[in-house]
């Protein structure tokens, strides 16, 4: 009979693709986790695309409902000596997620908080978040992308309680052959979602035409309910960035990746984000990024070395922070150069795998 601990994970899986999603994937076909922990899954999610995600309808609550009936007899039929559920800790969709929590401890169960987003310090005072957060948390343990993310937390969770687990992805192939497009190529790579930087992005993009600057800027990734491909078009237009500007909507495999492979800069200047997997993805590819110190961005790109740090919400920040990449082809060589080198001793999905192998053992044995 194995000793294999056995670990039942509540976690979303794609679709929707987003960033706790694509880790959740990350964690079901990893052959070094499956092969530590006896493991079960439970898709949390009740979304089947980024536009349904703030969209209520007949089949969410049935898929919900579902969940609970899924979740309560895995609960009733197995022993586990772990539950790890990656829940959403503030507004509504805490709300969702609380009840998993909390029936995975009314069974007696051991539980840890795979924690991939931020919020929770804005809804903490509020009813019924002040109490109902500490019920959830009590007694659990937390893992966090960066201890940047603490403060958000810090409130409620105990700091002997949380363990870091910096996100990780796999890198396949060689490092980037330099690349000098004649007109220099900017890469946004993520949902169109305002608080990813869509918007400040178009703004600064429109600053710099204005100030004579050539680049092409490709958007890739998928619509949303608040910035359809409609609304997106149209917004490019009012800043008069027809056909500097291109949305190639979603995008996968190597479709995405060729996109990747023919940029010279990315860029991705988010207002509210945790541990981007788009950034480690650009790495991979040796482009220097221009990003904000949002969460535990900071971890990521060293401002100078490997990328540019710009101000969250600035348009003008954000056109300066591009316009010394496009003017310096060597120094985009060389901070893409830095990046890859920084992704390859810290954020492979090897370097993942290991510290969630760790941090997991840990709560086992506590």
């Amino acid at each position: 009979m194995s000793d294999r601990k056995h670990i039942l994970f509540f976690v979303p899986l794609p679709p929707p693709v987003h960033g706790a999603a694509v880790v959740s994937r990350q964690i079901k076909e990893s052959a070094p986790i499956n092969e530590a922990f006896e493991c079960d899954f439970i898709n949390s999610s009740t979304s089947r695309s980024v536009s349904e995600v703030n969209h209520f309808g007949l089949a969410k609550p049935l898929r919900y409902l579902r969940l609970l009936g899924k979740t309560t007899w895995k609960l009733l039929t197995r022993r586990y000596d772990l539950c790890c559920l990656a829940i959403t800790c503030h507004g509504k969709s805490f709300l969702k997620d609380a009840p998993f929590v909390l029936l995975c401890k009314l069974f007696g169960r051991k539980t840890v908080i795979h924690q991939h987003n931020k919020g929770m310090a804005d809804d903490v005072d509020r009813w019924p978040y002040r109490w109902l957060l500490p019920a959830v948390y009590k007694n659990s343990g937390v893992i966090l992308l960066s201890w940047r993310l603490y403060d958000d937390i810090s409130r409620v969770v105990p700091r002997e309680n949380v363990m870091i687990c910096p996100n990780g992805i796999a890198v396949t192939g060689k490092a980037a052959p330099a690349r000098y497009n004649a007109v220099p190529r900017l890469i946004f790579l993520s949902n169109l979602i305002e608080s990813k930087g869509v918007f400040t992005l178009l703004d600064a993009l429109k600053i710099l035409a204005g100030k004579g600057y050539s680049f092409l800027c490709s958007f890739v990734g998928s619509e949303s309910k608040s910035i359809d491909k409609e609304r997106f078009t149209k917004e490019v237009a009012e800043r008069g960035l027809d056909g500097i500007v291109v949305y190639h909507g979603e995008k996968f495999g190597e479709e995405k990746e060729r996109y990747l492979e023919e940029a010279d800069v990315f860029v991705f200047p988010a207002d509210n984000e945790c541990f981007s997997l788009v950034l480690l993805e650009a790495m991979s590819h040796s482009l220097p990024v221009v990003t904000t110190d949002e969460g535990g961005i900071p971890d990521i790109v060293e401002d100078g070395v490997n990328g540019l740090i710009c101000q969250k919400r600035n348009p003008e920040s954000l056109a300066d922070c591009i316009a010394k990449l496009l003017e310096d082809k060597d120094l985009r060589q060389s901070m893409g150069e830095a990046g890859r080198k920084r992704l390859m001793g810290n954020f492979t999905q090897d370097h993942f795998e290991k510290r969630l192998i760790e941090c997991l053992q840990e709560y086992v044995r506590s």
